[in-house]
């Protein structure tokens, strides 16, 4: 096989993805780490060769094999991922995964990798080249009977130690080492985090070999085994449930859009901007899908960490990790970016944007969980009440809502029809729990809102309500109307915005989310279909009657993700992944309509799919 990671990049969709629910890694089909925020989801990169493929660094485990094919899959139920080579000298098995140990108490953060031969004596080549701090810190390296230590000077204070059961080397800064797998024999080599003070008690391999590859598989299997999901798409909607949870901070209960950030939307384009943040909206649908699926403890945690941020000054669009809001934005001039698509960011500038909808997404969210799961507290109640007098104050404002557009505010009819649901799912709430709210101007003002939404966007022209006053085309978050249940699906209305929303963003299956982009959001370049876009699509058809043409979608739509069953954000003209990579907000849309299929199904009679009753 041609030596893929040394002139050129892989498809995005040629990857995988490990974690630990502090950080992940993204691992290819060719048994390259090229990607991996460290300690944390939102740090500065240790690798980062998916941007540059010559500063950015990477953990590569490859066969010494003459036309070898790869393939990959992840053992049932869990995050741990095989690498399988082949070839006519034989057959080899890479399995990586990064240790799950929040139980211990233990702060472990290290990536494992064990290499099997299952036929014949084979070869095989690693290297390791951290690149620091986006590739931008200077490095210590040194040898010792212990493995090989990479320090980074100006990054923190990060140590990461490489260690094996085969003899290492360091080369130029390089871990490296050539080793033979007998037949039937494995080899690890583990990469783990370290400080300066726990040099005297370092894990011995054996620790890594002996206990937590047991210990990983064990707590994904029993955290999967909780999902109440018993619906057609077990395998697809349980991958992306982990792939969510993968995405989700153990400690602080808050997740990220995505793993990456500096992937474009066009290759050679600048929309390249960084995921690797907690959005409200993003996060309040995740928790929504979690609910959803049973996993109550996810949307417990998220809920306490947003509560914290409803008592702050106000509540904002995005957060670190850990809670911050200074995000600003700015561009790593020495990367390359993806197939040389420059600028490569981070931060994100959109922090400074108002998006009206964000708090229609949290509220109906915190709604379905009063409702569903536990309820919620008076003083958590307080912080609600804030946000819907910001609603109250602000909902005639134009923003930049949902797609974050960098060009001049609008009404934008996302925004409006969550300025709604906020009102009428926390008016639900205090009725429900008989909490104190003022009745009377809050049915006005969820009532004003509803008319502004059906008669102020509707266009006779267009024959649709439309993305924003004025407008005279359509936006596929129109798609979220019946889904909302702001209108019914059957409404007249939303039938011919449907029908217009096909003929003028659809390709088949595939949706952008709006055309003419320049025009709409300030910026330059085109963008590939929105792969979310086409799960709301799919959900939309469903609830309104179309149950075949909405099945037949689904499995198509399943059909463009890549071997492992992620999505990036969006797909190309030639169907190639683009966008970071994996994109929460896809496959949390894709589980929502997988559970309205199957309650569609179930209602007409079908018989599930594996032919189980």
């Amino acid at each position: 096989m041609e030596d893929l990671h040394t002139d050129s990049y892989l498809p995005i969709e040629h990857y995988g993805v490990i974690g630990n629910l502090k950080t992940v890694a993204l691992v290819s089909l060719t048994g390259s780490i090229d990607f991996m925020s460290f300690p944390t989801f939102d740090s500065p990169t240790v690798f980062a060769r998916l941007l540059d493929a010559q500063k950015g660094g990477s953990f590569s485990i490859t066969p010494v094999m003459q036309d070898f094919h790869s393939k990959q899959l992840y053992l049932p139920g869990t995050a741990v991922l095989l690498t399988r080579f082949f070839s006519d000298e034989g057959i080899a098995e890479l399995t990586d995964f990064m240790p799950i140990v929040h139980h211990k108490g233990e702060n472990l953060c290290a990536i494992v990798r064990q290499v099997t031969a299952v036929r014949g004596d084979l070869t095989f080549r690693m290297v390791c080249n951290p690149a620091f701090h986006y590739g931008q810190a200077t490095a210590n390296y040194s040898f010792t009977d212990t493995g090989v230590f990479f320090r980074a000077e100006h990054d923190g204070g990060v140590v990461l130690r490489l260690l094996a059961d085969v003899p290492l080397q360091l080369r130029e800064g390089t871990g490296y080492t050539e080793f033979v797998v007998r037949e039937s024999e494995t080899v690890h080599i583990v990469l783990e985090s370290v400080s300066e003070d726990e040099t005297p008690s370092l894990h011995p391999i054996g620790y890594y070999i002996n206990t937590l590859y047991d210990e990983t598989v064990n707590f994904w299997r029993h955290w999967i085994s909780q999902s109440t999901y018993r619906g057609r798409w077990t395998e697809i909607v349980h991958r992306s449930a982990i792939t969510l949870k993968l995405l989700t901070s153990y400690e602080h209960g808050s997740m990220v859009a995505a793993a990456t950030f500096g992937l474009p939307e066009t290759i050679g384009g600048v929309r390249n901007w960084d995921y690797r943040y907690t959005w409200i909206r993003d996060a309040a649908f995740t928790m929504y899908a979690f609910l959803r699926l049973g996993f109550t403890e996810e949307a417990t945690a998220f809920l306490h960490w947003i509560h914290a941020r409803t008592e702050e000054d106000k509540l904002y669009l995005m957060y670190t990790i850990d809670g911050r809001h200074e995000l600003a934005e700015r561009e790593l001039p020495h990367l390359e970016g993806y197939k040389g698509s420059r600028p490569v960011r981070i931060g994100n500038g959109a922090q400074e944007q108002l998006q009206l909808d964000i708090y229609g997404e949290l509220i109906d969210t915190i709604y379905i969980y009063n409702n569903q799961h536990h309820a919620i507290t008076f003083e958590f109640w307080r912080c609600i009440v804030k946000q819907v007098e910001c609603v109250i104050a602000d909902w005639r404002k134009p923003d930049h809502s949902i797609w974050e557009v960098r060009s001049d505010k609008r009404e934008f009819l996302h925004s409006r029809l969550m300025c709604w649901v906020a009102m009428d799912r926390a008016i639900k709430i205090a009725d429900h729990r008989s909490f104190p709210y003022p009745q009377a101007l809050w049915h006005a003002v969820r009532d004003e809102i509803y008319y502004d939404v059906f008669d102020g966007f509707w266009n006779p022209q267009v024959g649709a309500w439309v993305q924003y006053k004025g407008a005279n085309q359509v936006d596929a978050s129109v798609l979220l109307m019946p889904l909302t249940h702001f209108v019914s699906p059957d409404e007249p209305r939303w039938l011919a915005t449907l029908k217009v929303v096909e003929k003028t963003l659809g390709m088949d299956v595939l949706l952008y989310r709006y055309k003419d982009s320049p025009a709409v959001d300030g910026l330059a370049g085109e963008e590939g279909t929105f792969t979310l876009c086409s799960f709301w699509y799919i959900e939309a058809l469903a609830k309104s009657g179309e149950v075949t043409r909405a099945l037949d979608s689904f499995e198509k739509m399943l059909g463009y993700a890549n071997h492992l069953g992620l999505f990036a954000e969006q797909i190309s003209k030639n169907a190639a992944h683009l966008g970071n990579f994996p994109q929460a907000f896809t496959h949390l849309a894709l589980i929502s309509a997988a559970l309205e299929l199957d309650k569609q199904l179930d209602r007409l009679g079908f018989q599930p799919r594996d032919g189980t009753t």
